[in-house]
């Protein structure tokens, strides 16, 4: 599969670019968006001494930690659902060559505009349900760490208290993670649906966990979810490791002016000199992120084909009839 998708990118790399470059630039516009924001209305969270005053004022630093931590959950999720119109871009464009249509990126980016409405629906819907089962997944961590405060107030005993804590704090995070990866996985086909089948909001929803539930073959990879998960992680790893090559231009950049991880380098460093290494990183990102989107447009095109006989369906819509 994985390299079924490397095969088809190769094949057809400048349409594939053309399609994910525009959504990339739109992330990174609104990526440097947010930063400008947040220097304005948390300055003191760039400053080189942040450390420091957060310990000796922490009322202060509180609220513009909070109002940072609500800016970037925002933008996670414009980003997100800026990744789910480019996967289905790019989706309509994969399938429709799969099928032997002719396609062209404008067809494509004009199927995704039309569905533009049904994917943000169906998002809202992504998001409310993956809260529920966050919560789910998070909930024996969070009482555990309640327990671990209630020992200590009644008991009296910090380390008791600080152990339950800390296994508290792991076992909620490791929730998190495990609810993180479900909501990839669960909807990871609803791009596909969008760009291939004309459903509605709650149709889409139901129809892109119908195709990832069950098996299709005997055996513990049989089953689709695990496929996917397997197949997901290696190409994410691949393109991880594509983002860490492409950031180094823009690490370098950074460097002479402190710590490329903290929020206030990235502030004092010039913006004429990281923004064309940042510029760089998008480009590169556009070069390499359509593996993905193919991926995930081959594994529906997979799914439909062993259960549904798609390609047969298709081959008989399309013969001519008989004289």
């Amino acid at each position: 599969m994985i390299d079924r998708a490397a095969t088809f990118w190769r094949a057809h790399l400048k349409p594939l670019f053309l399609l994910s470059f525009g959504f990339s630039l739109v992330s990174y516009i609104a990526t440097k968006t947010a930063l400008v924001v947040g220097q304005r209305v948390a300055p003191l969270l760039y400053m080189a001494d942040a450390e420091s005053l957060a310990k000796e004022a922490p009322e202060v630093m509180l609220p513009q930690a909070a109002v940072t931590i609500t800016l970037w959950t925002g933008l996670f999720l414009v980003l997100l659902w800026v990744y789910w119109m480019s996967t289905l871009a790019a989706a309509r464009y994969v399938l429709t060559s799969q099928l032997g249509d002719p396609v062209r990126p404008a067809d494509a980016l004009r199927r995704a505009f039309s569905r533009l409405g049904t994917l943000t629906a169906v998002y809202l819907l992504s998001l409310g349900w993956s809260t529920l089962v966050t919560c789910v997944l998070m909930l024996p961590g969070g009482l555990l760490a309640i327990a671990g405060i209630a020992v200590g107030v009644t008991s009296g005993s910090n380390t008791v208290a600080i152990v339950l804590g800390v296994l508290g704090a792991l076992l909620a995070g490791l929730g998190m993670v495990a609810a993180l990866l479900w909501y990839m996985l669960r909807f990871l086909l609803v791009p596909p649906v969008l760009a291939m089948e004309d459903l509605g909001a709650w149709a889409t929803f139901r129809r892109s966990g119908q195709l990832l539930s069950g098996r299709v073959e005997p055996g513990f990879l049989g089953r689709v979810m695990v496929r996917a998960m397997i197949l997901f992680t290696v190409v994410s790893l691949i393109l991880i490791s594509v983002q860490l090559v492409s950031g180094l231009p823009s690490w370098l950049a950074m460097l002479p002016y402190g710590n490329p991880f903290e929020p206030g380098t990235m502030a004092r460093t010039p913006q004429l000199l990281l923004v064309p290494m940042e510029l760089l990183q998008t480009v590169a990102q556009s070069v390499f992120s359509p593996i993905n989107f193919v991926f995930c447009a081959l594994f529906y095109l997979d799914m439909r084909v062993r259960r549904e006989a798609l390609d047969l369906e298709h081959q008989l819509d399309t013969t001519p009839p008989a004289a």
